[in-house]
């Protein structure tokens, strides 16, 4: 063993690395954060995707990210800025016509009393219901989940909606519009192996829609330089706190004696001595990748091998030459077709028959999109005049039946691009390049076993205390990552609740108080 000794040793500069090394350095902690790449973030970063262009490459949009956390780290101190979207949503369609939703909640009814004045006054209780669902389980994102059950177990309603309920079983008891549906449908599937009657898809839905901006539950938000400069940002604060972080550091292993984890050991060889090691590593990447079969039991070794993390999610990072101009909302200059997420989806059945292409193993023939344009809010991503879109676009299965991800990578590009000049005929002449990621590619770049975007599938049978626990079988071997409670996304939780565990088990050698997870 060599003579470098941490208090702790994190594996992976993901967003929840950071953070839970940023609460345990400030707790007196002597902490290492190893990261194999050259830039922190993980899947949260911002890379130039063509010289002068810069894009979110993966994570693209923050809501989830808990209010504690940001005002813990103080990361507003070290440059975090989201920028609220409004118009929250814009879906054209292909007749021509378009729909919007926005941050008032009146102009969202105006909107939708063009579908449905039916669904336009019962969009305000809806909300409510959401608000409700939200307020059952806010209470435990920045603690362990309930040993036994969920959240909802004591409002029956909220139960059987999203304990095992399908997105479109929860829009159709609230509203007889398809568009209207299908535009809250979207955040039921995305990232997520199932369609919108896929049972589960409710909560997913809901796991989107339980964060917020500025106040505003639901909503989403820009980071000014991108998803990286939040990493950026947690990774400052950590430092500040005196955390260490070295990249280009991949580790190969854990490193246990006596059935307890003492440290890590790189890929080059080197070894770094430590108390306890947290692994921001997804649960398989953790337990099959770098654990030695034999320190494991052989139960626990199975659960990680039958947990579903097969992602189905498909990106591409396109740097334009100008904006889209989208036939049901004309313009070439920035409009409010060009700050909300863009939904390219015109029916819960195309959504559907998307999903069904997948099941069967096969990449969708008609995929549904989701996109972006964060130049129209930061234009300091792109050269003048000149902008970026990040999209995901769902279905490509990870494991597929006939081909390869490699051979099939840039044709099914070419459908995604396909998909949105059906709706902006200017796109494919605007193209100056292109940065595309399938699940294959998801899980080569950043680690992620499957490609799965959090880690593992929201499924009512892994979530919540059914979800990986941040402790682990192993002695001073802890998981940090998107695939303990409460899940994926960008919320930082994980790595809070990583770190409160750290901190219980073994009290801090030097006693001092800190910011305390």
């Amino acid at each position: 063993m060599a003579s470098h000794r941490y208090d702790v040793v994190v594996v992976g500069a993901g967003h929840n690395g950071l953070v839970c090394a940023a609460y345990l350095a400030s707790a007196g902690r002597r902490v290492l954060v190893l990261d194999r790449r050259d830039r922190v973030g993980g899947a949260a970063t911002t890379e130039e995707i063509q010289p002068g262009f810069r894009a979110s490459t993966a994570a693209y949009l923050v809501s989830l990210l808990q209010p504690k956390i940001a005002r813990d780290l103080e990361l507003h101190r070290h440059g975090y800025e989201v920028m609220p979207k409004d118009p929250a949503y814009f879906a054209p369609f292909p007749d021509g016509r378009a729909f919007f939703m926005w941050q008032d909640m009146a102009r969202t009814q105006a909107e939708i009393a063009r579908l449905s004045p039916r669904d336009a006054e019962r969009y305000p209780a809806y909300e409510a219901f959401l608000d409700r669902a939200a307020a059952a389980i806010r209470p435990w994102l920045l603690r362990p989940p309930p040993a036994t059950g969920t959240p909802f177990d004591d409002d029956p309603e909220l139960a059987a909606t999203f304990a095992h309920g399908s997105a479109a079983d929860l829009l159709d008891r609230w509203f007889e519009s398809d568009r209207l549906k299908v535009a809250l449908a979207s955040d039921g599937v995305i990232g997520h192996n199932g369609g919108p009657r896929t049972p589960g898809t409710a909560y997913v839905l809901l796991h989107h829609q339980m964060g917020g901006v500025g106040g505003v539950r639901g909503l989403w938000g820009f980071v000014r330089g991108g998803t990286g400069a939040l990493s950026e940002a947690i990774a400052s604060s950590a430092r500040a706190a005196g955390a260490e972080i070295r990249l280009n550091a991949e580790v190969g292993r854990v490193l246990t004696r006596d059935g307890a984890a003492v440290g890590v050991a790189l890929a080059d060889g080197e070894e770094i001595a430590a108390d306890a090691v947290v692994s921001n590593a997804d649960p398989k990447r953790t337990f099959l990748g770098l654990v030695a079969p034999g320190d494991l039991p052989f139960d626990f070794r199975a659960r990680v091998a039958s947990f579903r993390s097969a992602g189905c999610s498909f990106k591409v990072n396109l740097a334009l030459d100008g904006l889209p101009a989208f036939t049901a909302a004309p313009g070439r200059e920035v409009g409010p077709q060009h700050r909300g997420t863009v939904h390219l989806c015109p029916s819960l059945e195309y959504m559907d028959s998307a999903w069904r292409d997948c099941r069967a193993g096969r990449p969708s023939a008609a995929p549904t999109l989701e996109l972006t344009i964060p130049t129209a809010y930061d234009p300091s991503l792109a050269p003048p005049g000149k902008h970026v879109v990040s999209i995901f676009a769902q279905y490509a299965p990870y494991g597929l039946v006939e081909g390869s991800w490699d051979e099939l990578r840039d044709s099914f590009a070419d459908r995604v691009v396909d998909v949105l000049a059906a709706y902006a005929p200017n796109v494919k002449s605007l193209i100056l390049g292109r940065k595309v990621y399938s699940p294959l590619d998801l899980e080569r770049t950043f680690g992620m076993a499957g490609g799965h975007i959090f880690h593992g599938e929201l499924s009512p049978d892994q979530l919540f205390g059914k979800r990986f626990a941040y402790e682990t079988p192993i002695k001073g071997l802890f998981l940090c990552g998107s695939g303990t409670h409460p899940g994926g996304g960008v919320m930082g939780a994980p790595g809070h609740n990583a770190a409160a565990a750290v901190l219980a088990a073994a009290p801090s050698p030097s006693g001092r108080a800190g910011r305390g997870a």
